[in-house]
């Protein structure tokens, strides 16, 4: 049985966000601390204990423990991955280096350069032995070679490696004896194989897979364990569970086989916690805009369905897991802003990060941030996190006057606006892409801002749009920690088959599925999953013959799947191909174990006038002033209506109301912003 208290932490570039929930009557306290980029952990315990302190709660009754971490991700993408090899079938020694002949969509035909492969081939072995496309073994496996590889890879000063054999998804058998060769002739190095990864075809993307978990094995695992010790030394005895990127947590051994899986789980618990909050708000059709210190993610969900893609991609590798479909940019609030040598004017990718900061944050930066923009502005309190953390207005108005106004011939207020400008911009390009890309208009959803920054941008992200509706969660701050809160535990298992739809077996298909589900029920007891608790759906990946691309179908009967498979690429393509024929690539079981949801929390009772604290100087378009009024979210009770220009504070973030806009408290405690 699961205890009522609830932790949920997420760790930013910037903040650590934490949520303490009492699943029994829905009540939660927040806390936010500083990164500790050096030591994620530190951050991890120290949020913890901030929120009990808050709750006055003990430790020892917390009942679950749920992360959201990125550092799988930031490994990859900061290339601090462990040296790592690969052992693969004998001929495929280059499958990494030649990779796919398609360029990166925005990069130049004739500055691209390739970049450097995470294993080089001097740490690439082959084998001999080979498992034909249907699963025959047409050559057995040179178990002696084998043995020679392993203590090479050991030898070349790996600590992990991957094994990739051609058609292992057919048939694991070699891959299986491998490991265990491995296991005898190098028990040092962290082993894992494309059997437990992604057992699908494409030979690039399932290598670049396997080798990716192989190299974040180490300081996952590493990281894991120092966060459990961590957690044992603060005495808190519960379970830890970590958010997948399909938006689904699993348990903390399941993350050391595969912590791949780990990557963009902050950003796809921030997609759980968003539909939860729309739906409680009844609706159903929401664009997500993340917006922390360094990036911004965002997604698109229709009818409440979070879609998942497999064509993802973490930097610029491939990553084709199951994960929740979003994109994400350099944008936060604390983008540099910056002025290139020919005069333009540019925000992010890069970032202050948590050190220095902002240079509001008086932490030593003196690059002007969107967050510095934003307090020229007028848009944020004198302080944040509940008065903990004071700004400098003086550092801002420096930072952006000495570094853009002045170089570009501008006022402080155009030039602050100007950042600001652009960061939304850049934004909105990355909502069309989920939207307009995809055969979605964007004004048939309501925009669902949060992270630290997302408030501050949502009203002017949706007249850019053309969206009437913003939600603001109870939360924003920290509601990918809450996301959290509502994730179910989820995995996926994968088989390809390779047939045309007129040829397929049901009695086959059906015989598949049920291998499939037989993993799943192995997964589910690993968990500990109680029967009752336990859902699967059976899913298949269909393209028309010779495409290179294919599309999720809830399994039907095969005139069924045909219709459906054509409905579904007439509504993401404009168009069907009748006359082609249809394929069924890789059959897919989705598990998914329901977790107890905790109880909703309530709004506060107080009217706008008790929650008015202050007001505050907003310059205005146009080169006017306002003194705007500065509310207390907290004492905003439900139905309470609000006009801006206006500025809402939490612990966790702020909401600008600008002018034009009204707000009204939903019942379900998120605010309603609504222009008119």
């Amino acid at each position: 049985m699961w205890r009522d208290l609830l932790v949920a932490v997420d760790i930013g570039g910037t903040f650590t966000d934490v949520t303490l929930q009492d699943g029994a009557t829905g009540r939660a306290w927040t806390a936010k601390t500083p990164s500790t980029p050096r030591d994620p952990s530190e951050a991890f315990v120290t949020g913890v204990g901030l929120a009990l302190a808050a709750a006055g709660r003990a430790a020892a009754e917390i009942g679950r423990v749920l992360h959201g971490t990125t550092v799988a991700t930031n490994l990859i993408l900061e290339g601090r991955t462990a040296p790592t090899a690969l052992i693969t079938t004998e001929g495929f020694r280059h499958v990494l280096e030649i990779g796919r002949a398609d360029l990166p969509r925005r990069d130049n035909l004739w500055s691209w350069v390739k970049p450097k492969r995470p294993v080089p081939p001097s740490r690439v072995f082959e084998v001999s032995g080979r498992i034909g496309p249907g699963g025959a073994e047409l050559a057995p496996l040179d178990e002696a070679g084998m043995r020679v590889a392993a203590r090479a890879a050991a030898a070349s000063g790996a600590r992990a490696v991957a094994v990739c054999f051609l058609h292992a998804f057919a048939n694991p058998a070699h891959e299986r004896r491998a490991l265990a060769i491995l296991a005898e002739e190098a028990p040092e190095l962290a082993a894992t194989a494309s059997c437990d990864v992604l057992p699908v075809v494409r030979e690039y993307e399932r290598s670049m897979a396997t080798v990716l978990n192989a190299a974040v094995m180490p300081a996952v695992s590493t990281y894991v364990a120092r966060l459990e010790e961590r957690l044992a030394g603060a005495g808190i005895a519960a379970p830890l569970l970590l958010m997948k990127s399909n938006g689904g947590v699993a348990g903390s051994a399941a993350i050391r086989r595969q912590p791949v899986q780990t990557a963009l789980s902050g950003p796809a618990a921030g997609v759980v916690g968003a539909r939860a909050v729309a739906e409680a708000a009844g609706l159903p059709d929401i664009i997500t805009v993340d917006i922390g210190g360094t990036s911004a993610d965002i997604c698109l969900v229709a009818g409440g369905r979070i879609g998942l893609t497999q064509s993802g991609r973490v930097g610029p590798w491939p990553l084709p897991l199951p994960m929740v479909d979003m994109v994400t940019i350099g944008a936060g609030g604390g983008s540099l802003a910056r002025v290139a040598p020919g005069g333009a004017l540019t925000v992010g990718p890069a970032s202050a990060g948590a050190d220095p900061g902002p240079a509001c944050y008086g932490g030593g930066g003196e690059e002007p941030t969107v967050t510095d923009a934003h307090i020229v502005l007028g848009h944020l309190p004198p302080a944040l996190l509940g008065g903990r953390m004071a700004l400098d207005p003086a550092l801002a108005e420096r930072a952006v006057r000495e570094r853009v106004a002045e170089p570009l011939g501008l006022s402080l207020e155009d030039a602050a606006r100007g950042i600001l400008a652009i960061a939304d911009n850049n934004m909105v390009g990355a909502i069309r892409v989920v939207s307009v890309e995809r055969g979605q208009y964007p004004r048939g959803f309501a925009l669902v801002p949060f992270g630290g920054a997302g408030p501050l941008h949502g009203c002017a992200l949706a007249e850019l749009l053309g969206i009437e509706t913003v939600l603001v969660p109870p939360a924003p701050g920290v509601l990918c920690a809450q996301g959290l809160l509502a994730a179910d535990l989820k995995a996926e298992f994968s088989r390809t088959v390779a047939l045309p739809l007129d040829a397929a077996d049901p009695a086959l298909l059906d015989a598949a599925y049920a291998a499939l589900e037989a993993e799943a029920d192995a997964w589910f007891a690993a968990e500990a999953v109680p029967p009752a608790d336990r859902a699967t759906a059976r899913v298949a990946l269909m393209r028309y013959a010779e495409q290179g691309f294919e599309l999720p179908i809830p399994h039907a009967a095969p005139a069924a799947l045909a219709a459906d498979f054509a409905a579904a690429h007439g509504a993401l393509y404009g168009f069907d191909l009748p006359n082609i024929g249809i394929e069924i690539v890789t059959l897919r079981v989705e598990a998914r174990g329901r977790m107890p949801s905790p109880a909703a929390p309530s709004p506060g009772t107080g009217t706008a006038e008790a929650a008015l604290v202050g007001h505050q100087r907003m310059r205005l378009r146009g080169g006017t002033n306002a003194e705007a009024p500065i509310y207390d979210r907290a004492r905003l009770g439900a139905g309470s209506v609000l006009a801006g220009p206006a500025i809402l504070v939490q612990l966790d973030a702020t909401t600008l109301l600008p002018p034009g806009w009204r707000a009204q408290v939903h019942e379900a405690g998120s605010l309603l912003l609504q222009r008119g």
